[in-house]
């Protein structure tokens, strides 16, 4: 079972920062174009939040992290990265390393992704 390892999560007080990372297995790069994290909170819908094109490494955010958040590669390691600054209690969830088979109009939709990771937590506190 291909499994993407995240980490990073933790508790940060708003305006503090944080940095997520998902390592995804050898290989699956053939399978997959794209690599992003989406974050879902206790009865909420799973949020698109940020992905990146693995080939090209151009990324794709979602308005409401657009400019905090800054999504990046490793190719070497198989690794992406969410660089998240000026964070928001708004912000704090449960984040979701996926990848999957995306085009640009439908990078955010969940069911593009086939594979995810277990999730890490971010707490943010006012």
């Amino acid at each position: 079972q291909v499994q993407l390892v995240e980490s990073g999560g933790g508790s940060v007080q708003a305006g503090g920062s944080l940095r997520l990372s998902c390592t995804a297995p050898n290989g699956l790069h053939y399978r997959t174009n794209t690599m992003g994290w989406f974050r879902q909170g206790t009865g909420k819908g799973r949020e698109a939040v940020a992905a990146i094109y693995t080939a090209t490494g151009d990324p794709m955010y979602s308005d409401s992290v657009k400019g905090r958040f800054t999504i990046s590669r490793d190719g070497a390691i198989n690794t992406i990265y969410l660089q998240m600054t000026s964070l928001k209690p708004e912000d704090a969830d449960m984040y979701y390393c996926a990848a999957g088979t995306t085009e640009e109009v439908n990078w955010y939709a969940a069911i593009n992704y086939n594979y995810w990771g277990q999730g890490t937590q971010v707490t943010v506190s006012s």
